[in-house]
């Protein structure tokens, strides 16, 4: 599945758009790679998202074409969520 597709399904970003544009900046990494939106992805693999004031780090866990919102949080698991810069 291409990483743009399934950080919108699993909302860990909410629109396709914005997953891509993030993903372009160079702000996502898989398994320690800076990644691009058609990169795919597969169970298992570790991403780390540097979105807003955020850098979120989670494990791939399933892959669904459609999710509901009930089901999106059980394709991956957050090992760590930090916060960027000063508060």
């Amino acid at each position: 599945m291409r990483l743009d597709k399934f950080l919108k399904v699993s909302r860990l970003i909410k629109r396709r758009t914005v997953a891509k544009e993030v993903a372009e900046k160079g702000r996502i990494e898989v398994n320690g790679s800076v990644a691009k939106p058609g990169t795919n992805v597969k169970v298992g693999d570790e991403l780390v998202i540097r979105f807003g004031p955020k850098t979120v780090t989670a494990k791939i866990e399933r892959l669904e074409e459609n999710a509901r919102k009930e089901q999106a949080g059980e394709m991956y698991t957050i090992i760590r969520e930090e916060r960027n810069g000063q508060e």
